[in-house]
Protein backbone atom coordinates (compact mmCIF):
# COMPACT_ATOMS: atom_id res chain seq x y z
CA UNK A 1 0.00 0.00 0.00
CA UNK A 2 1.42 3.70 -1.35
CA UNK A 3 2.05 5.90 1.31
CA UNK A 4 0.81 9.34 1.90
CA UNK A 5 2.22 12.94 2.90
CA UNK A 6 1.10 14.03 6.16
CA UNK A 7 0.05 17.55 4.58
CA UNK A 8 -3.04 15.38 2.94
CA UNK A 9 -4.52 14.96 6.06
CA UNK A 10 -4.21 18.11 7.60
CA UNK A 11 -7.61 19.59 8.37
CA UNK A 12 -8.84 22.89 10.18
CA UNK A 13 -12.03 23.38 11.59
CA UNK A 14 -13.47 26.39 13.17
CA UNK A 15 -16.54 27.46 15.15
CA UNK A 16 -17.28 30.85 16.83
CA UNK A 17 -18.25 30.47 21.41
CA UNK A 18 -21.82 30.48 21.45
CA UNK A 19 -23.52 31.32 25.13
CA UNK A 20 -25.38 27.92 24.37
CA UNK A 21 -21.76 26.55 24.90
CA UNK A 22 -21.49 28.10 28.30
CA UNK A 23 -21.02 26.59 32.09
CA UNK A 24 -22.02 28.33 35.09
CA UNK A 25 -19.06 30.38 35.04
CA UNK A 26 -19.44 32.18 31.40
CA UNK A 27 -16.75 29.78 29.71
CA UNK A 28 -17.29 26.99 27.29
CA UNK A 29 -18.07 23.60 28.71
CA UNK A 30 -14.92 21.42 28.38
CA UNK A 31 -17.23 18.88 26.93
CA UNK A 32 -18.09 21.06 23.66
CA UNK A 33 -14.21 21.61 23.27
CA UNK A 34 -13.69 17.49 23.64
CA UNK A 35 -16.61 17.19 20.93
CA UNK A 36 -14.67 19.49 18.46
CA UNK A 37 -11.23 17.76 19.21
CA UNK A 38 -13.34 14.48 18.09
CA UNK A 39 -14.45 16.17 14.94
CA UNK A 40 -11.15 17.56 13.71
CA UNK A 41 -9.42 14.51 14.51
CA UNK A 42 -11.89 12.60 12.38
CA UNK A 43 -11.69 14.90 9.32
CA UNK A 44 -7.99 14.35 9.37
CA UNK A 45 -8.68 10.48 9.72
CA UNK A 46 -11.36 10.23 7.01
CA UNK A 47 -9.16 12.09 4.78
CA UNK A 48 -6.17 10.56 5.22
CA UNK A 49 -7.77 6.86 5.02
CA UNK A 50 -10.48 7.67 2.45
CA UNK A 51 -12.80 5.40 4.82
CA UNK A 52 -14.68 5.50 7.44
CA UNK A 53 -12.80 5.98 10.79
CA UNK A 54 -13.72 5.83 14.36
CA UNK A 55 -12.70 7.05 17.75
CA UNK A 56 -10.59 4.12 19.55
CA UNK A 57 -9.35 6.07 22.64
CA UNK A 58 -7.95 9.76 23.06
CA UNK A 59 -4.82 10.78 25.56
CA UNK A 60 -5.11 13.00 28.53
CA UNK A 61 -6.61 16.66 27.64
CA UNK A 62 -5.14 19.17 29.96
CA UNK A 63 -6.90 22.62 29.19
CA UNK A 64 -4.77 25.23 29.77
CA UNK A 65 -6.80 28.50 29.12
CA UNK A 66 -10.30 28.70 29.46
CA UNK A 67 -12.47 29.45 26.07
CA UNK A 68 -14.58 32.45 26.14
CA UNK A 69 -17.89 33.59 25.07
CA UNK A 70 -17.57 35.02 21.68
CA UNK A 71 -13.83 33.44 20.66
CA UNK A 72 -13.00 31.93 17.75
CA UNK A 73 -12.23 28.47 18.02
CA UNK A 74 -10.02 26.90 16.02
CA UNK A 75 -8.60 23.46 15.82
CA UNK A 76 -5.57 21.92 13.61
CA UNK A 77 -5.53 17.90 12.93
CA UNK A 78 -3.67 16.10 11.10
CA UNK A 79 -2.30 12.19 11.38
CA UNK A 80 0.83 11.44 12.89
CA UNK A 81 1.42 7.90 12.37
CA UNK A 82 -0.08 4.80 10.95
CA UNK A 83 -0.15 1.56 12.69
CA UNK A 84 -1.87 -0.62 10.16
CA UNK A 85 -5.58 -0.38 10.92
CA UNK A 86 -5.00 2.59 13.06
CA UNK A 87 -3.76 5.74 13.43
CA UNK A 88 -2.45 8.50 15.71
CA UNK A 89 -4.34 11.76 15.07
CA UNK A 90 -2.60 15.01 17.09
CA UNK A 91 -4.98 18.12 17.11
CA UNK A 92 -4.31 21.38 18.51
CA UNK A 93 -6.90 24.19 19.71
CA UNK A 94 -6.53 27.87 19.72
CA UNK A 95 -8.71 30.36 20.63
CA UNK A 96 -8.62 33.93 19.28
CA UNK A 97 -10.48 36.83 20.91
CA UNK A 98 -11.99 38.58 17.50
CA UNK A 99 -11.80 42.01 19.25
CA UNK A 100 -8.30 41.97 19.73
CA UNK A 101 -6.37 39.25 17.94
CA UNK A 102 -5.19 37.87 20.64
CA UNK A 103 -4.53 33.80 19.90
CA UNK A 104 -3.99 31.51 23.10
CA UNK A 105 -3.12 27.93 22.52
CA UNK A 106 -5.71 26.38 24.77
CA UNK A 107 -5.11 22.77 24.78
CA UNK A 108 -4.01 19.57 22.61
CA UNK A 109 -4.98 16.12 22.29
CA UNK A 110 -3.61 12.81 20.77
CA UNK A 111 -6.24 10.50 19.42
CA UNK A 112 -6.53 6.87 18.11
CA UNK A 113 -8.75 6.09 15.25
CA UNK A 114 -9.37 3.02 13.70
CA UNK A 115 -10.02 2.92 9.66
CA UNK A 116 -13.24 0.87 8.65
CA UNK A 117 -14.20 -1.19 5.48
CA UNK A 118 -17.33 -2.10 3.95
CA UNK A 119 -18.48 -4.52 6.58
CA UNK A 120 -17.68 -2.44 9.60
CA UNK A 121 -14.52 -4.37 10.37
CA UNK A 122 -10.54 -2.69 10.47
CA UNK A 123 -9.52 -1.96 7.71
CA UNK A 124 -5.57 -1.15 6.21
CA UNK A 125 -4.49 2.11 6.45
CA UNK A 126 -2.17 4.06 3.63
CA UNK A 127 1.34 4.53 5.67
CA UNK A 128 1.65 8.25 6.41
CA UNK A 129 4.82 9.97 4.94
CA UNK A 130 6.46 12.73 7.45
CA UNK A 131 8.12 15.51 5.35
CA UNK A 132 8.79 17.86 7.58
CA UNK A 133 11.09 17.71 10.51
CA UNK A 134 8.43 18.57 13.05
CA UNK A 135 6.35 15.34 10.78
CA UNK A 136 8.99 13.55 11.62
CA UNK A 137 9.38 14.04 15.26
CA UNK A 138 5.30 13.71 15.95
CA UNK A 139 5.86 10.48 13.97
CA UNK A 140 8.51 9.84 16.32
CA UNK A 141 6.54 10.83 19.51
CA UNK A 142 3.69 9.21 18.15
CA UNK A 143 5.39 5.84 18.29
CA UNK A 144 6.88 6.39 21.72
CA UNK A 145 3.47 7.27 22.50
CA UNK A 146 1.76 3.87 21.44
CA UNK A 147 4.24 2.05 23.22
CA UNK A 148 3.16 3.33 26.62
CA UNK A 149 -0.57 2.67 25.81
CA UNK A 150 0.28 -1.04 24.95
CA UNK A 151 1.85 -1.19 28.32
CA UNK A 152 -0.96 0.48 30.12
CA UNK A 153 -3.27 -2.03 28.17
CA UNK A 154 -1.28 -4.54 28.92
CA UNK A 155 -0.92 -3.59 32.40
CA UNK A 156 -4.71 -3.41 33.26
CA UNK A 157 -4.98 -7.33 31.91
CA UNK A 158 -6.42 -9.48 34.56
Amino acid sequence: MEGKPVRESISEYAELALPTDANALGNVLGGKVMHLVDLAAAMAAMRHARRPAVTAAVDSMRFLHPVHISDLITLHSSVNRVFHTSMEVGVKVETENLMTGRKVHTCSAYLTFVALDESGKAAPIPPVIPETETEKRRYREAGERREYRLAMRNRSKP
